[in-house]
């Protein structure tokens, strides 16, 4: 933008305010990253890339569900996200999600997870199942380490069971990593 050298003392300093008003108003308007004073801008996420997952490797947690412990209390539910609440039925069987399913189905729960035999620090070359076809029969789970991958929130932690109730009563333990 030009600025003309105007010789009127009196006019010239409404003029170039005009002006200098005029064209921050323009480029604001005209120009979509051009971000008011006082407000920040908010970064758009460009499709094209891959986040990086999330690897929980924080301090052990231990979960327990005793035998014939109610599996729908929140306190009978290792809640590890928004999305997945780990528990198991009271009638045996293998663990759930409870937040989507109501109980277990043999090839596919805990529904929104997959699960590797192994070390989460070998987690680039594991093989992730779902959890019976990972571990085989559940009860022989006790002492394998395992790494869960929770899908929806592309997370990932160790899981170490150390208890497989064999009772209808549903009980199980483990240790897992946190955040």
């Amino acid at each position: 933008m030009q600025i003309m050298n105007l010789k009127l003392s009196g006019l010239f300093p409404f003029m170039l305010l005009f002006v200098i008003a005029t064209s921050c108003t323009e480029d604001s308007l005209g120009d979509p990253n051009m971000q008011p004073v006082g407000e920040e801008m908010e970064e758009e996420e460009d499709d094209g890339t891959t986040t990086e997952p999330e690897i929980w490797t924080g301090a052990d947690l231990t979960f327990s569900k005793a035998n014939n412990a109610n599996p729908s209390e929140e306190t009978n539910q290792d809640r590890l996200t928004e999305n997945v609440w780990i528990t198991r039925g009271n009638n045996g069987g293998q663990i759930y999600n409870a937040k989507t399913e109501s109980n277990a189905n043999k090839s596919a729960s805990p529904a929104g997870t997959e699960w590797a035999v192994g070390a989460i620090e070998d987690i680039a070359t594991l093989t992730f199942r779902p959890f019976r076809s990972a571990v085989g029969s559940p009860k022989s789970v006790v002492g394998k380490d395992l790494v869960l991958h929770l899908i929806d929130d592309d997370i990932y932690l160790s899981v170490r069971f150390a208890e497989w109730s064999s009772s209808k009563g549903g009980g199980f333990t483990y240790v897992r990593s946190t955040k």
